[in-house]
């Protein structure tokens, strides 16, 4: 069976945290270079750039999830992977309204734009992305899972903003995957398949860390049927 190398969590200029380069045509660029065959863009509680991502991603025929890293009313990263646009903008909007009403200060923290894939400015998103959205964990997971997506938390070996850092341990839970900075981790994974994803906030971080599933084809349907075989491989490249 084909194997194929992934990189699904990137972040691209609609995160506060993200760098203005970093538009949805210019990350498929980059992972086109890197030669990764499936990437996801995982902005903080939106997807409001994953319409124009799916347009150019399949103008240069790689393939692509369309998901969001929602931060949970712990505090806690996990990553929401959706086989359509549609999906992960309606968990988007739901998350969303359950942001505070706390304004983004770019001057601080950056701009959040979503473009077009020319990189022209569309709109900017006022209430600052970064901070929690009211749903607990178990509720994230339940809206992502509902909706036919992946459900995978993010960098569990982290000091910050993981499910360990911040509460301690892995709970029980219908969870796609876990995701890991480093390999191997000496965090107890419940044997969930391992991921390793780059996390890039920046162009030149697309495809630094990865990793590779074995399916017929590098897309959603492959991805999570790898995953439930464990048929998975971290790299850090």
């Amino acid at each position: 069976m084909p194997t194929f190398r992934a990189d699904c969590h990137i972040h691209s200029c609609l995160s506060p945290c993200g760098d203005l380069e970093s538009s949805p045509a210019a990350i498929v660029e980059r992972a086109v270079d890197m030669g990764l065959d499936l990437i996801a863009l995982t902005d903080h509680n939106s997807a409001l750039n994953c319409p124009t991502f799916a347009e150019v991603a399949d103008r240069a025929g790689i393939a692509a999830l369309y998901g969001i890293e929602a931060t949970t009313r712990e505090e806690v990263h996990v990553l929401c992977l959706f086989e359509t646009v549609d999906a992960a903008l309606e968990l988007g909007e739901t998350l969303y309204a359950a942001l505070p009403d706390i304004p983004v200060v770019p001057e601080r923290f950056g701009d959040q734009v979503y473009v077009d894939a020319h990189d022209m400015i569309l709109g900017e998103v006022e209430k600052h992305l970064i901070y929690a959205a009211d749903y607990s964990l178990d509720e994230i997971g339940d809206m992502a899972l509902a909706a036919g997506g992946l459900f995978i938390p993010a960098h569990i070996d982290r000091a910050a903003n993981s499910i360990y850092s911040q509460l301690g341990f892995l709970p029980e839970g219908d969870y796609s995957a876990v995701e890991v900075t480093k390999w191997p981790s000496r965090l107890d994974t419940q044997g969930h398949a391992v991921i390793s994803d780059s996390d890039a906030h920046f162009l030149d971080g697309v495809g630094m860390r990865s990793f590779t599933f074995e399916a017929e084809r590098p897309d959603f349907r492959g991805l999570k049927a790898a995953l439930e075989k464990r048929s998975v491989r971290s790299s850090l490249v």
